[in-house]
């Protein structure tokens, strides 16, 4: 897991606005993209969800927002997931006992695979987006919108 990277400066947010705008709208013809590096003739293959993991990288730091790159393999303490969740450890310890996000006993603690938080994340994403979708709904049948 790389360390955490903190919020990027304003020259960083406009970089990664500048390539998103560029890169948004391509679409490889395959399942790679070739890039050539500037200053030479060569060209990198990448492979499209390489592309799609960049792109979602550079969103995040156009709107000013820290990225952290964490492998969907490595595990995590409990104290690393509630960073991620930004919220407190002892709620993620509710969250596991509670079977929302599985993980594992090593000795006394407990360690979570990072594609189970992010598992975890997407389902409750989801959760939120339909709640919001049925509220505001609602609300224009109320006629309060």
């Amino acid at each position: 897991m790389s360390a955490a990277h903190e919020q990027p400066t304003v020259v960083e947010q406009e970089q990664a606005l500048q390539a998103l705008q560029l890169l948004r709208d391509v679409d490889p013809a395959g399942e790679t993209l070739d890039v050539t590096v500037a200053g030479t003739s060569e060209s990198v293959h990448l492979p499209r969800a390489a592309l799609d993991l960049i792109l979602e990288v550079l969103a995040n730091m156009a709107a000013g927002q820290g990225v952290t790159v964490v492998p969907a393999h490595a595990e995590l303490t409990t104290q690393q997931a509630a960073q991620m969740l930004n919220v407190s450890r002892p709620h993620v310890i509710k969250l596991l006992d509670e079977g929302n996000i599985e993980y594992r006993m090593v000795g006394r603690h407990r360690r979570i695979l990072a594609s189970s938080l992010l598992t975890y994340q997407r389902t409750q994403l989801g959760t939120s987006r339909a709640a919001a979708d049925e509220l505001a709904a609602l609300t224009e049948d109320l006629g309060l919108y």
